[in-house]
Formats: C-alpha cells, structure tokens, sequence
C-alpha cells in the first residue's frame, strides 16, 4: 500500500509539472499572511516576531537567524569541486536531457501567485497543532507548530505539492509538509507526509523513509533565496531540483523514491551533480553567474519528479524573472554527475 500511494502521488506531481513546461513556473506560492505578530512580507517567507526570514549565509554555511542549516560538514553544505566523476554520469545526464535547458523554478509571480516554494519562520512559543498523514508510518507525529496562515505552494486554493516549510527559529527544528491542507480555519492540518529536521545535527531519515519530497530529504536548505544571491552574491549550499524520469533507487543522503524503473542509466533520487569547471557563464546575468558559482562548488540534488532541469527556489517580489530566465541558455551537457555513493534499493 505504501509503494502505490507514493509511486501515485509521483505520477500526480509529475503531471502537474509537466503541464508548466512552457510557462514562467511551474508553481506559485501564496502571499498571504504570517503567524501570530507576524505578516506576509511579499517574498516567500513568513516571519514570527522572533524569526528571521532571511536564510542569509553568515561564517562558512547557511543559517535562518542563529539556526545553522545543518552543520558545515553536511551534504547540503559540502563542497563537491573535487570528486571523482560518477561511471554512469553520461548516460544519467543523458537521461535528464543533454541538450534541455535548465528553468529557474522561482521567481516573482505568475497568474497571481508569487513563483516558488515559499517558507515560515516561527518562534518557540508558536502554537502546535494537530496533523493528520497519509503516509503516519513514514512521518513523525504531529503536532507541529504550523501557523492557520501559513505560506503554501502554489496558494491557498492550488492543487499539487503544497508544500508548507515552517522553520522553529528558537529550537532550530524545520517542519516540512507535503500536499497540506487546513482544516478548521488552521486549527489542524492534513498531509501527504511529514518530517521533522534538527537543524544542528546530521542525522539522517529512517532508511527507505519518504519525507515532504520524494527523496526523503529536506527541501528547505536546497532552495535558492533572493538574499543568497543578490545581497550575499554566494549560495553556499547544493541546490535543489527535479528530473521527469528517476530510477527505482537513491544515494544516501537520500532514503527513498518514487519510481518503479530499475533503468539503471535513469537519475537515482540523491544523484549529484556539478557543473564543469571549465564551463564559461560570464555572459550571463548576475543572478545566473552566482548560479553558476553554486553548480561548479555544490552542485544539484535530484529531489523529486518532476520537469527536467527545473530549479527550485523561493519566491521574492525582488526577483527580475527576465534575468533568471537567462538560466535556460544553460544546457543539461554543462553537467556531470559525481560519485557520492553507491545507489540503493529496496
């Protein structure tokens, strides 16, 4: 029952995913709201009176106010500039899409909603509320401190992923919900999935564990933040993003999939990859060049199903879509896959 309610839920993303190829997202976020003394701030993120929304790298790795994302030595933050190529890289790139441009996930708004994964910050004190999972074998327990208004992907009224990423800026915990709904005006909620991420600690899922994403990881600290790139001019982690086709396996720090294809030559869920050195993004937009920086020292991580070469990020008034449209010139045989490990299954 488990296997057919994820591989399902996969074939459902997919399919929404793939119905934005031609547009300027894929998914939007909404605007609206915070939680308690808070209020939306039009930029993807949610913000209580304790929390910092920023996500602004400050020492050597990402951090939300004093919360590191994670400690320095983790996945998220390595620097994979000097591993070994993968012996599968050219038939995974070529399975992802050689020739396919890449596509920026996130950016300001599109048919009135802001374009991105959107996150909350709240304080300690936030009220913890009841959840209900699709998957309780697969999630930790409710509750979780989740606001009534907290930011959702694609909206309030969206169909999809919504996902809702809540970050406790006090006890360094991130909350992260797949396809959540409120009930009862916000009192309870009801999910796909669930999981719970100690910030300051590197301990990975439960083996074969599905999160809010399809890989088992966390989606917050692979999203790219308007403040990383162009306050800070430097993303200092590896950046989330999807591939259409992935096989039935996945390298640790992943702990699931959502496939049924044993293709061995299709992307496992936790593949890596790293833009090549010697690839040229000068002529690019600023935004791009700082993308660029962050493909060839960290690299990308497949999460999920979804549209080849899709991007993610967090939605911000602030974006210029027409610069981070410029991503699309870059093509999938800029890339290759690293060795991180050997692939899994179960």
């Amino acid at each position: 029952m488990r296997s057919a309610l994820v591989l399902g839920l996969a074939s459902t993303l997919l399919a929404l995913a793939a119905c934005s190829d031609d547009a300027t997202s894929g998914s939007g976020a909404s605007g609206t709201g915070g939680s308690g003394a808070s209020t939306g701030q039009g930029n993807g993120t949610s913000s209580g009176a304790n929390g910092s929304g920023a996500g602004v790298p400050i020492g050597g790795s990402p951090s939300v106010g004093d919360c590191p994302i994670f400690p320095a030595d983790n996945p998220w933050n390595q620097d994979i500039s000097g591993l070994q190529v993968h012996p599968n890289s050219d038939a995974f790139i070529d399975s992802i899409g050689r020739g396919t441009g890449m596509h920026a996930d996130f950016g300001t708004v599109y048919q009135g909603e802001p374009i991105g994964i959107p996150y909350n910050v709240v304080p300690g004190s936030q009220p913890k509320v009841p959840i209900t999972f699709d998957v309780p074998e697969e999630s930790e327990p409710g509750p979780y401190p989740i606001p009534p208004d907290a930011l959702i992907e694609g909206g309030p009224d969206a169909s999809g992923d919504r996902h809702v990423l809540v970050i406790d800026s006090d006890n360094c915990l991130l909350y992260e919900m797949g396809v959540a709904y409120p009930e009862n005006g916000g009192a309870s909620w009801t999910a796909y999935s669930g999981a719970i991420f100690d910030l300051s600690s590197n301990a990975l899922r439960p083996d074969t564990w599905t999160s809010a994403d399809a890989a088992g990881l966390p989606i917050y600290p692979g999203l790219v933040k308007y403040e990383e790139v162009m306050e800070v001019g430097e993303i200092k982690h590896a950046i989330r993003f999807t591939v259409s086709s992935s096989q039935a396996g996945y390298i640790d720090p992943a702990r699931h999939y959502a496939s049924s294809d044993t293709n061995p030559d299709l992307a496992p869920m936790g593949l890596r990859l790293r833009m090549k050195a010697s690839y040229d993004c000068t002529a690019f937009t600023q935004e791009v060049q700082v993308l660029c920086a962050a493909f060839k020292k960290y690299g990308l991580i497949v999460a999920d199903n979804g549209s080849d070469w899709y991007v993610s990020g967090v939605p911000d008034s602030r974006w210029s879509d027409e610069n981070l449209a410029d991503v699309a010139n870059i093509t999938g045989n800029a890339f290759e896959a690293v060795y991180t490990g050997d692939v899994k299954t179960y």
